[in-house]
């Protein structure tokens, strides 16, 4: 009970055990369950799990008050926390858009609460070499069709890579190179035209 009230104070999800659903008000919640091999249940907002497109497709297919216990088979327990946290925080508080182009550095375009969310986990301290999580969140964002959420983190992503040579770039994200120097000369050759503008 007391965990309960921790949810609705804070406005967060909570996990809860397997099956122990007393405490869940299925009219305004919803159980989203992880893919861990002993899944880990979140309680959420019906509202905030809409923000995910596949997410909301179900639930229009279902009356409010239904049990409605839904597993998510490509995310795990510890990438599932993240995602839900941004939706709560963001069902009822829109994200501002994002330019496309990236102009500058991510931290300059976005909130103070996007900033603390992507820096302090999902690009571990800010250190862009610990960035294993927000790779997991982009992959949920994307499966679940949360589109602000993929939004932040691809720009986070844009944002990380933004002059930076081939080379670096491979290094940071541990990428191999298979071309052989003739197969990368002509591909340099090929889109000249990218690094001109």
């Amino acid at each position: 009970k007391l965990q309960f009230l921790y949810f609705i104070a804070l406005n967060m999800p909570f996990t809860i055990e397997s099956g122990n659903y007393g405490t869940v008000d299925f009219s305004k919640s919803v159980v989203l369950q992880s893919n861990d091999q002993k899944p880990i249940e979140f309680v959420v907002e019906r509202e905030a799990a809409k923000m995910s497109g596949l997410i909301k497709d179900m639930l229009e297919d279902q009356e409010g008050d239904d049990q409605t216990v839904i597993p998510i088979p490509n995310v795990n327990g510890r990438t599932l926390k993240y995602v839900l946290e941004y939706c709560e925080y963001h069902w009822n508080n829109k994200a501002d858009p994002i330019d496309k182009p990236l102009r500058g550095k991510i931290e300059e375009v976005i909130s103070s609460w996007d900033r603390q969310f992507l820096l302090t986990d999902l690009i571990k301290g800010g250190d862009e070499k610990q960035h294993e999580l927000l790779i997991d969140v982009i992959m949920a964002a994307n499966f679940l069709n949360i589109k602000d959420l993929l939004d932040l983190t691809c720009a986070s992503v844009a944002s990380m890579i933004k002059g930076k040579t081939p080379e670096q770039i491979r290094a940071l994200f541990n990428i191999e190179n298979d071309f052989t120097p003739e197969e990368e000369e002509k591909i340099r050759e090929e889109n000249r035209w990218c690094e001109e503008s």
